[in-house]
């Protein structure tokens, strides 16, 4: 399947969840907010299966000032 992480067209296998792009992408599970398709995904809902063209935006906590 066809997804865009950040801007950028992915393919990745069939039924990949949040959680799965997560780890291809090589981020900790910690510190990050994720919304697909425009809404927000609270972290118990990161197993559920991505569908085709889904938009994911991944943001990462950042320190400082």
């Amino acid at each position: 399947m066809m997804i865009v992480v950040n801007g950028d067209r992915t393919v990745l296998p069939d039924e990949t969840t949040v959680a799965g792009v997560l780890g291809v992408l090589g981020l900790p599970g910690r510190g990050i907010a994720v919304a697909v398709d425009g809404a927000v995904v609270s972290r118990r809902d990161w197993h559920s299966p991505l569908l085709d063209g889904a938009e994911v935006e991944i943001l990462t906590a950042v320190q400082g000032g």
